[in-house]
């Protein structure tokens, strides 16, 4: 950058914009400091300045209640804005460690298409197998369990093998709740009757999956009887059944 372009304009605007996306995640700067910030950030509109308002999700401050309120703040003056802001978003989503907040923006300002390829390109980079933090699987897990779409359940099957009992469990839990018995059935089984599943929860999710939907154990029938938690039976027909003392 040569010394005209250091006080020129661009770079003076250049300099602002750096001074508030540091700003605007500093935890030992008052509440009133980082809006003011955060408001900067705002009127800027660029895909850099958005890029720093959703970095201050990521940021955790020790009063509870101006941090919450300071997210939500960021979170409405996103929304606000629209679909424009979908390649910044792309960038954090792709790069932050948590991005719950950021998928709920996803949610709010891209269509039904545009949030499942945002979707499937972040879930890409964090493939089934073992992750230092499996968080942003899981928060990802959790996100497609509500959204529905017949595309979901192939991409949330492979984690079912995940080596995180988190992830396995978000898995177990996205695809109870999407009901799509052809592609799940098969795969929620051989979890449930595997010897190498050690977790109580994913039988648990599992087989009240199973009893809320009416799926029948067909092929399974043994190796489920073996595994079922003990709040749970099957019927002569072969559906999981709540046992009559376990029923709320």
């Amino acid at each position: 950058m040569g010394v005209f372009n250091i006080f020129s304009k661009e770079g003076r605007t250049n300099r602002a914009r750096e001074r508030n996306m540091k700003h605007a995640v500093d935890k030992y700067r008052q509440s009133p400091d980082r809006l003011k910030a955060l408001q900067s950030l705002r009127d800027d509109g660029s895909p850099e300045a958005l890029y720093g308002l959703m970095r201050r999700f990521g940021m955790m401050y020790d009063k509870t209640i101006d941090d919450e309120q300071e997210k939500e703040w960021v979170f409405e003056t996103l929304i606000a804005k629209g679909a424009s802001i979908l390649p910044p978003l792309k960038r954090y989503l792709a790069s932050a460690e948590s991005i719950s907040w950021g998928l709920r923006v996803l949610d709010k300002v891209a269509n039904k298409e545009q949030e499942l390829e945002v979707l499937k390109e972040i879930l890409a980079r964090h493939e089934p197998g073992y992750e230092r933090d499996p968080t942003k699987k899981i928060q990802l897990l959790n996100h497609l369990a509500g959204f529905r779409d017949p595309q979901v359940s192939p991409l949330v099957v492979p984690y079912l093998g995940d080596m995180d009992e988190g992830v396995r469990y978000a898995a177990a839990e996205a695809l109870t709740r999407q009901g799509d018995e052809a592609t799940a059935r098969e795969p929620l089984l051989q979890l449930l009757t595997s010897d190498k599943e050690e977790s109580l929860r994913i039988r648990i999710q599992i087989a009240a999956g199973f009893a809320d939907h009416g799926w029948l154990v067909k092929g399974f029938r043994d190796a489920a009887e073996k595994h079922l938690p003990e709040q749970f039976q099957l019927d002569r027909e072969g559906h999981v059944k709540k046992k009559p003392q376990a029923k709320e």
